[in-house]
């Protein structure tokens, strides 16, 4: 497999790192959430200035995009989830059980619940309909990082700073296993779409993949020079993504997890600083990842089958 490679646009506007993207109301918008405090809409067409959206008294570290309900969650450094009406423009609650950064908001539709993973510690879970706290556990005393869900399996993976990753029931919410992830914190868990396996970045730079049931380590990857923040599938499945502190994109093969480009400042113009976040947006098929630079950059990833 060839890739090429292509830088889009680039999307400046906001004043501190970016931690946080989700995708928008409609397949051409995306959301980002920036350590200046500011939500913001871009227009994946048009590549306009920013859309302020709202503004937090403390620095963004999560977003999530519930389309299904019209409402959009931030996770702020203070512990606080607060929720946005996207039809009524306003804020209508503020989730206040955890005490320092909400690293990751995830929801699911068939739980009818909401997932926060928080820097005290804690896993929490709510209601997606009343907002109630539904579940809240010390996972460890460090931070609790990130989450997914694998529906193929009924199962969430959450990753945390004590190197361990566990797994969930998704309906019961009991834990089914715990694992070493990483020699340092585990960062981020992404399950295939194929809910086969499970993929996690750690401090370690290394890119581990797990075989879903007993979670045998099937592949360890020293993948990057410094810590790996984030992971993305292609729309298609056939492609990955990995970000790192290192300032750089890397992109894989799903099958074979060979690396395949390495996306970079010096060839590619990419980014000057930690990667922290990717989206792989079903719109052209762009690929975009922000980071500490305060950009977020556009990419156009092509494969071409070599015979």
């Amino acid at each position: 497999m060839r890739i090429e490679v292509k830088k889009i646009a680039t999307l400046t506007g906001h004043s501190d790192s970016i931690y946080a993207l989700d995708k928008g109301i409609v397949e051409h918008l995306i959301f980002s959430g920036s350590g200046d405090k500011i939500i913001a809409q871009w227009n994946l067409k048009t590549f306009q200035d920013k859309k302020f959206v709202a503004s937090y008294p403390s620095v963004l570290y999560s977003i999530c995009h519930i389309p299904e309900k019209q409402l959009l969650l931030a996770g702020t450094s203070d512990g606080n989830v607060h929720i946005l009406d996207l039809e009524k423009k306003e804020e209508i609650k503020i989730l206040k059980n955890h005490t320092s950064q909400i690293f990751s908001i995830m929801y699911s539709i068939e739980t009818n619940c909401i997932y926060t993973a928080g820097g005290d510690g804690n896993f929490a879970i709510f209601s997606l309909e009343t907002f109630a706290l539904i579940k809240i556990e010390k996972l460890c005393n460090e931070k609790v990082r990130d989450i997914d869900f694998n529906y193929k399996t009924s199962e969430i993976a959450v990753a945390s700073g004590d190197c361990n990753i566990r797994i969930f029931d998704l309906k019961t919410l009991l834990e089914k296993k715990v694992f070493v992830g990483h020699r340092l914190s585990s960062n981020v868990v992404r399950f295939s779409p194929d809910g086969k396996f499970l993929l996690t970045g750690g401090k370690d730079a290394h890119l581990n993949i797990w075989q879903v049931g007993h979670y045998d380590k099937i592949k360890s990857i020293p993948a990057h020079d410094w810590a790996i923040y984030d992971i993305a599938y292609s729309p298609n499945s056939n492609l990955f993504a990995t970000a790192s502190r290192d300032k750089t994109l890397k992109i894989w093969d799903s099958k074979t997890f060979q690396l395949l480009k390495v996306i970079n400042k010096e060839k590619y113009d990419g980014h000057q600083f930690s990667v922290n976040k990717l989206i792989w947006s079903t719109y052209n098929n762009y690929l975009i990842s922000a980071g500490d630079d305060r950009a977020i950059i556009i990419w156009e990833i092509n494969l071409n089958k070599t015979s």
